[in-house]
């Protein structure tokens, strides 16, 4: 064997083909489990189903009804939970019973392990996305768009929310100092963070200023609006806090939450739980 042919034969594989390895095997486990599928899709749309039969009246200069303008704030929540939630309290078992220490016996880097997760995260995502619009399609009478533009606001703000709300769930399972704790320690800051971003509250702009100015702080509000501007005509548009979609600002919160939230993965990151010596 040549020199050459040896270092193929003994390179380590790169970060992202161990990630998408991992991925594949995540999206395997989390299947077998299946309480925990059924939970994940059912509460989100459970929600939506309740909130949107509670929620009644169309909006003054528009015919968009209450449900109508829920529904895609709804998505958005669906996708915080199915990342945000799930994977910080998926982490923090994986830690505490001593999956990460086994993977870091391989050894695999933080950065694959994190690719992994944020990849499954992604297709779960995707799974109760659909979903959702199917429930607001059929109960609500939710118009799906025809402009391709639309759809492709709606892939962006999707790809960019999912990514920085996985991301921060990853960070955020270092909070939780046992799996039977994470529970508590996600679902918290998750529904404070559902509130205060109009998520449950139509319309969002007669929401107070300060909890509009707290919730423009994280990426949940701007996932939210996102998908109302796909899906929602622009006669909507007196009810935001703005008379804008604001499609820039939207790209850049998100933009910079995916940023810092890599960084806060990578930096505050625990291969063992806190009371493991």
């Amino acid at each position: 064997m040549t020199a050459t042919a040896h270092r193929a034969a003994t390179r380590r594989p790169s970060a992202l083909r161990l990630g998408l390895h991992r991925a594949g095997i995540e999206l395997r486990c989390f299947f077998r489990e299946r309480d925990a599928v059924v939970f994940t899709f059912a509460m989100p749309a459970v929600i939506l189903a309740l909130l949107g039969a509670i929620f009644d009246g169309v909006y003054e200069g528009s015919d968009v009804t209450s449900a109508q303008y829920l529904a895609p704030s709804m998505i958005a929540a669906g996708i915080a939970s199915t990342t945000f939630v799930n994977l910080g309290t998926g982490i923090a078992a994986d830690r505490d019973d001593g999956t990460l220490r086994r993977l870091r016996g391989v050894p695999m880097p933080p950065s694959a392990y994190i690719v992994g997760k944020t990849l499954m995260a992604l297709v779960v995502s995707i799974g109760e996305t659909i979903l959702l619009l199917a429930i607001a399609v059929l109960a609500f009478d939710l118009r799906l768009p025809t402009d391709p533009a639309r759809w492709l606001t709606f892939g962006w703000v999707f790809l960019l929310g999912a990514t920085a709300c996985a991301l921060l769930g990853i960070a955020a399972s270092s909070l939780a100092r046992s799996a039977r704790s994470a529970g508590a320690v996600m679902n918290l800051p998750y529904l404070v963070l559902a509130f205060i971003s109009g998520v449950f509250y139509t319309p969002v702009g007669h929401l107070p200023e300060p909890l509009v100015t707290i919730g423009s702080l994280f990426p949940l509000k701007w996932m939210a609006q996102g998908f109302r501007s796909v899906f929602l005509p622009d006669t909507i548009l007196p009810q935001e806090v703005v008379p804008s979609w604001e499609h820039g600002r939207i790209a850049l919160v998100l933009a910079a939450w995916c940023i810092g939230g890599m960084v806060l993965c990578l930096t505050t990151f625990r291969w063992r739980g806190r009371r493991t010596r």
